[in-house]
């Protein structure tokens, strides 16, 4: 099965279903290989079907063979060019951090201590209305 191949030949295969961890390639009447969503293209997909379809020509590098699982390990991205780096990102602005004054506001703000007494009133009134 995996004998025809070697690690590193550039092949033109044609995708015959996809799944969400890749894509299955054949690359002849009798033998198919994985090219991994990582190995889809360079930088992030989600979705490998927006990238590519059942029935696609596609050019792949063979990255490894395991003749004993009978698994051939396949990348579209080894066969494109890496994409030029971009200016490197301006670090975001760090926010301030605010200080709180020495004095405690309660506004706003409760202890589940302070509201399970406010609970238990509430309870209680209601157990007393029925």
């Amino acid at each position: 099965m995996t004998t025809n191949y070697e690690t590193g030949a550039v092949l033109t295969g044609k995708v015959t279903g996809i799944q969400p961890y890749g894509a299955f390639i054949a690359l002849d009447d009798q033998t198919q290989g994985l090219v991994h969503i990582s190995e889809i293209k360079h930088g992030f997909v989600k979705d490998i079907h927006d990238v590519l379809s059942v029935g696609d020509e596609v050019k792949v590098k063979v990255l490894g063979i395991d003749e004993e699982k009978g698994k051939i390990s396949l990348s579209i991205r080894a066969t494109e060019e890496a994409p030029t780096q971009r200016e490197p990102k301006t670090p975001r602005r760090q926010g301030t951090i605010k200080t709180e004054s020495t004095q405690t506001s309660n506004e706003g703000f409760n202890t589940l201590k302070d509201k399970l007494q406010e609970w238990i009133e509430q309870s209680r009134e209601e157990l007393i209305k029925k």
